[in-house]
């Protein structure tokens, strides 16, 4: 139930101040493919556990989750999908794409995407509002696919900045017209943890290496299915995470199951 979201490293589009949107075959820089490479080392305790490598259809999505994908399938033992997701991918900025953002600033709707973006629709594209609906949907339901019973499952989608800016805005209740407020930089980790009452949002833009939430478990250590997580009470802690997790034993951790910093 819980879903790394991954931001591509950085691409020759991002450098070049151009709008690239979803022109092939634009590539992961120098820097972009030191970030891919260390992705395996930043995602840390939680490698063993990932359940599924999902992805937008771009080449620099697939070149930043390739080393990744190549330790995961260095165990015999394990099977986990690569998952091409057509609603994961970048923005269709239609006749603004590949235009330089020096000329995009100047259009009357640059104001309308910074300041609402849910009436922002490009010409020939299509609209935040749209892309927002199409990536919360895609991601919901891959989660619902590996999260796992048992609230266990951790899994990857690699995607684009404002998509993943959407996704996070609608976890934190966030209305669409505030997600700039956000930041996701290139190579950045995200991660949310769908529970059965409401998304939290663990961390946002992380560039460090990843801490993820363990799943639910009661005070024996056993796990903790999504009904009866649910029946227990998952609910946010009045005061703020208490730091313990489902790792911690002793009342503490059965009263609060899913407290977690």
């Amino acid at each position: 139930m819980t879903v790394i979201l991954v931001r591509h490293g950085r691409s020759t589009a991002n450098t070049s101040g151009v709008l690239a949107g979803r022109t092939p075959g634009v590539s992961l820089d120098e820097k972009g493919r030191e970030q891919a490479d260390a992705l395996v080392d930043r995602l840390g305790v939680c490698i063993s556990d990932i359940a599924a490598v999902a992805r937008s259809p771009l080449q620099r999505c697939a070149q930043t989750v390739a080393p990744l994908l190549a330790t995961l399938g260095s165990d015999p033992q394990r099977d986990v999908p690569e998952l091409v997701v057509d609603d994961l991918a970048e923005v269709d900025y239609g006749s603004w794409t590949n235009r330089p953002l020096k000329e995009l600033v100047t259009e009357p709707l640059w104001k309308t995407v910074q300041q609402q973006p849910s009436a922002a629709v490009f010409p020939d594209g299509e609209g935040l509002a749209g892309v927002q609906a199409r990536a919360v949907a895609a991601v919901r339901e891959l989660d619902r696919r590996y999260g796992g019973d048992d609230g266990s499952g951790v899994w990857i989608a690699c995607s684009h900045g404002d998509v993943i800016k959407a996704v996070i805005a609608d976890a934190m209740g966030m209305h669409l017209d505030s997600f700039q407020r956000i930041v996701v930089e290139p190579a950045s980790l995200s991660v949310i943890r769908y529970s059965a009452t409401r998304p939290y949002v663990h961390t946002v833009n992380s560039t460090a290496v990843l801490s993820v939430p363990p799943p639910p478990r009661s005070e024996d250590g056993a796990a903790v299915d999504r009904s009866a997580a649910a029946a227990a009470g998952d609910d946010a802690v009045v005061g703020g995470s208490t730091g313990l997790d489902g790792r911690d034993r002793g009342a503490n951790a059965a009263v609060t199951p899913l407290a977690r910093g």
